[in-house]
């Protein structure tokens, strides 16, 4: 969810650019004007001189101002260069952004290709997965009624019980991510716990480790992709 803001973030960035950019060849532009009109004015006392009082000094007087207009014209393009350097440098910066940003695309993208690639050839595992829905449905079911008896001919004696077997290798054939895989510990941890309390006959125990059981399987669905696919989520 991020990728907006970078772009949003790319997007004013480039924006402040181009404003930039537009601002100091306006500035660049006035400058020169007055530079230039400036430059006449000191000039035109000093080059304008009578065929017959044309000397030495008139001339001499005439060119160091002119080398003077151009030295602060010259001087201020500098300045501007300098400038420019700086914001050279920035856009190194902004492509090495929009580079990450695109190869971490692109990764995602391979990641949601070949966990579908999984999915749409894992039928087996999708009914093991589609079982534990069902199976913890029932378990809810009991335990609102307070009748531990059921929910315990449910869940069986221990994880060792066929359903949590097939469901974890389901559960770890799918999963390809670190938080994938945090889901299934968790998961696993809950079911142990509630398989404990439900035995112990503590209902509100029994309760609680079927909230953390159920949450973590559906967290994981969702980030599988198969909260779309599994029926009665």
């Amino acid at each position: 969810m991020a990728v907006a803001a970078s772009f949003l973030s790319t997007a004013n960035l480039s924006s402040s650019k181009s404003l930039s950019s537009s601002s100091s060849s306006l500035s660049l532009t006035i400058f020169l004007q007055k530079s230039n009109v400036i430059r006449q004015q000191l000039l035109v006392p000093f080059c304008k001189t009578k065929d017959t009082e044309s000397s030495s000094s008139s001339v001499s007087l005439c060119l160091s101002k002119r080398s003077f207009a151009l030295s602060l014209s010259s001087s201020f393009l500098l300045s501007l260069a300098g400038k420019g350097g700086r914001l050279a440098e920035a856009v190194p910066l902004e492509d090495e952004d929009d580079l990450e940003l695109l190869e971490k695309v692109k990764k995602d993208r391979k990641k949601r290709i070949e966990r579908q690639g999984i999915i749409n050839s894992s039928s087996k595992e999708k009914g093991y997965l589609q079982d534990v829905v069902y199976k913890l449905s029932e378990v809810g079911q009991a335990i609102e009624s307070n009748d531990l008896n059921a929910a315990s001919s449910v869940l069986g004696a221990s994880t060792d019980t066929e359903w949590i077997k097939n469901a974890n290798s389901a559960l770890t054939k799918l999963s390809l991510g670190p938080e994938e895989k945090e889901e299934v510990d968790m998961f696993n941890t809950s079911i142990s716990k509630l398989i404990s309390s439900v035995a112990q006959k503590d209902v509100e125990t029994s309760k609680m480790a079927f909230v953390t059981s159920a949450n973590a399987f559906e967290k994981w669905t969702t980030l599988t992709g198969l909260d779309g696919v599994l029926k009665g989520l």
